[in-house]
């Protein structure tokens, strides 16, 4: 069967004709060109403007829409298209695109071309956060973002049209925060592009390749038994309350907005990251059962404000505490030493942490474990020698 003719290539931003398959009587469609979606993560190809029987009248149509001069049913004026030779055509066809190319879009982007990574950023931040985007989004994105802008500070004065990818991935591979701060960079990034290359403001994407942080967890340190112990005297202060929660559930911080509370049968349900940590269930320890119900009865939640603020606030109160800063996800890295010290089987910690279980076919495939069996485990972590005076561990 004789291979479909291959025509020419369009240019960046002209528009698509898409062929439909056979037994059709217009099998192409022709589009005018993609538009970014509303969350930037990708194109959405617009309706077609019309259907038509062969490529070349499609192109006809194309080269008015950019003119300005298409209207609805013009295609059927293009016949002219068909009588020349196919190569003839071709060329007809490709002298048309260079003029596009080289002439309609030249001084436009030899004006866009000498814009800095901080001036395409600036075009970008208006476009997603403006008054005139279309889909109003959060504070806590709009910090995110300006965050992950200001850790690409290396790039900030760089001619965004002459990056390269080896630019890109320098950029992150020097950036020493943890690797949420660095995913959020890559995602900056790959979204500034899908912007600039809609906009013409770059002629490739050299974001497609870069590369994440591998690591599964941040390092950390967590609490010492002391310090538990100072948080556990203090535990009628909300923000405590909220550590303690953490310090003995083990969740990531974002994990607590969503997160689903069970206080019929005391379990946690949910998780963020990855396959194995979404949606993992986690008996809620028996001496945080209280906290829990009461930050429930208080705020309808176990987490209301966004993580920003309540890392904010977790560091005030350590401080007049006495106790040396830690990080909310200090919190899950003394969960998992609680399991490690009283002996928890090491497959529940992972179950329970939502960590990978590698190679080991036989916990991670055919592991099955019931709720009451992860409570079993999760009490095997003791803490009546931290709680001076707690009614509901007397």
């Amino acid at each position: 069967m004789p291979k479909r003719k291959k025509y020419p290539r369009l240019p960046s931003g002209f528009g698509s004709i898409r062929y439909l398959g056979k037994n059709r009587k217009n099998p192409y469609a022709v589009h005018p060109p993609a538009k970014l979606a509303d969350d930037l993560t990708d194109y959405i190809r617009p309706p077609a403007l019309c259907y038509v029987d062969d490529w070349y009248t499609g192109f006809a149509v194309l080269n008015a829409y950019h003119a300005g001069t298409y209207q609805p049913g013009d295609e059927l004026t293009f016949k002219q298209y068909k009588r020349a030779d196919a190569s003839e055509l071709d060329d007809f066809c490709r002298r048309l695109i260079t003029d596009y190319t080289m002439h309609a879009h030249a001084d436009h982007i030899l004006k866009e071309k000498k814009k800095t990574f901080s001036d395409v950023y600036g075009l970008f931040y208006e476009y997603k956060y403006g008054e005139d985007a279309k889909r109003k989004l959060s504070k806590q994105s709009q910090d995110s973002t300006r965050a992950a802008f200001k850790n690409c500070s290396i790039l900030h004065n760089k001619v965004f049209d002459e990056l390269r990818h080896k630019d890109l991935q320098e950029c992150i591979d020097s950036c020493t925060l943890k690797s949420s701060s660095v995913e959020n960079m890559v995602f900056l990034i790959k979204q500034m592009y899908k912007y600039a290359i809609l906009y013409d403001l770059c002629e490739r994407d050299y974001s497609s390749a870069l590369k994440s942080p591998e690591n599964d967890d941040e390092h950390g340190v967590p609490f010492s038994d002391e310090e538990l112990r100072i948080l556990w005297g203090n535990k009628d202060d909300p923000t405590v309350e909220m550590i303690l929660i953490m310090c003995y559930s083990g969740y990531r911080i974002a994990a607590y907005r969503t997160i689903e509370v069970n206080t019929a049968e005391w379990y946690f349900k949910g998780g963020v990251k990855n396959a194995y940590s979404k949606n993992r269930i986690v008996p809620i320890h028996s001496a945080i059962q209280s906290l829990v119900s009461h930050r429930i009865k208080r705020n309808g939640c176990i987490l209301k404000e966004p993580a920003c603020s309540f890392r904010k606030s977790m560091y005030e109160t350590l401080e007049k505490y006495g106790i040396k800063k830690h990080t909310p996800h200090d919190c899950r890295h003394t969960f998992s030493r609680l399991c490690e010290s009283y002996h928890v089987p090491d497959a529940d910690r992972k179950r329970m942490m939502g960590h990978s279980f590698g190679n080991d076919i036989t916990n991670g495939i055919y592991g099955h474990r019931t709720l009451d069996e992860l409570r079993a485990s999760i009490e095997l972590i003791k803490c009546e020698h931290l709680v001076t005076s707690n009614p509901d561990l007397s």
